[in-house]
């Protein structure tokens, strides 16, 4: 197991949330399921990398990258 961000996943790879600063993520990711424990799938990244479209569970998000970068994971992903 790697440990990595939102941000350093490519579209395709996928991961397991494994830490992040609740005081950092906004509340409404935490109610979209933003849990320790959730699997996120990069969908697709904009051109320059920002934002990133991810799928969380069963909910669809787009999230800007500096967001994605405090959201640890630890993922199979070589």
């Amino acid at each position: 197991m790697e440990a990595c961000t939102i941000a350093q996943l490519k579209k395709g790879e996928r991961g397991i949330i494994s830490s992040f600063d609740v005081d950092k993520i906004p509340l409404k990711l935490i109610e979209l399921g933003c849990f320790v424990g959730s699997e996120v799938e990069v969908l697709q990244k904009a051109t320059l990398g920002d934002p990133i479209y991810i799928r969380m569970n069963e909910a669809y998000l787009s999230i800007r990258k500096d967001m994605a970068a405090l959201i640890q994971l630890t993922t199979n992903n070589k």
